[in-house]
C-alpha cells in the first residue's frame, strides 16, 4: 500500500515539475534568442507582463511538486524502499537548489521587469537584467531534469 502511495506522489511531482522544465526550457530555447531580437521598451513590456503572469501562477505547481518529491521521498524511507527515497531525495535536493537560483537571481529580475510593465516605462538596464535572468535558465532546465529523472527512477527503483 505504501509503495503505491509513493509511486503517486511520484508521480504528481513528476507532474507539476513537467510544468516548471517545460516552462523553462522554452525559455531556454526560444524566449532568450527572441528577445535578443527586439528593443529595450519590447523586451521590459513584454517580460514584465510575462512575468507578471508567471509570478502568480507558476508557484502552484513548484509548490505542489517540491512537497510532492519530498513526501515521496519520507513515504519510501518509511516503507524501507532505500534507493527511492535517495532518488526521490536527489529530486527533492535538485528542486530546493532551483528555488534558491530562482530566489536570488530571477525572481528579483522578474519584479523589476514587472514593476517596470506596470508603470509603462523602459528600464535602462533591461538588458543587463534579461542577460542576469538568462545567465541562470541553463542551471535551472539542468535542476529540473535532474530532478524529474530522478523522479522517474523513484518509479521504478527497489
Amino acid at each position: 500500500m505504501m509503495r503505491s502511495f509513493d509511486q503517486v506522489l511520484a508521480v504528481l511531482a513528476i507532474v507539476t515539475n513537467s510544468v516548471v522544465y517545460g516552462t523553462d526550457f522554452f525559455c531556454a530555447i526560444v524566449l532568450r534568442s527572441a528577445l535578443a531580437n527586439v528593443d529595450d521598451s519590447a523586451l521590459t513590456r513584454v517580460m514584465g507582463e510575462v512575468h507578471r503572469y508567471g509570478d502568480r501562477r507558476m508557484p502552484v505547481p513548484g509548490a505542489i511538486g517540491i512537497v510532492a518529491a519530498l513526501l515521496s521521498t519520507v513515504v519510501a524511507g518509511i516503507d524501507g524502499r532505500p534507493a527511492a527515497a535517495i532518488f526521490s531525495g536527489v529530486a527533492t535536493l535538485a528542486l530546493a537548489v532551483w528555488l534558491v537560483v530562482y530566489g536570488r537571481v530571477s525572481a528579483p529580475v522578474n519584479k523589476q521587469l514587472t514593476a517596470a510593465a506596470t508603470e509603462g516605462t523602459t528600464l535602462g538596464n533591461a538588458r543587463a537584467l534579461q542577460a542576469r535572468w538568462d545567465g541562470v535558465i541553463n542551471l535551472r532546465v539542468a535542476l529540473q531534469l535532474v530532478a524529474l529523472l530522478a523522479l522517474c527512477c523513484t518509479l521504478i527503483a527497489d
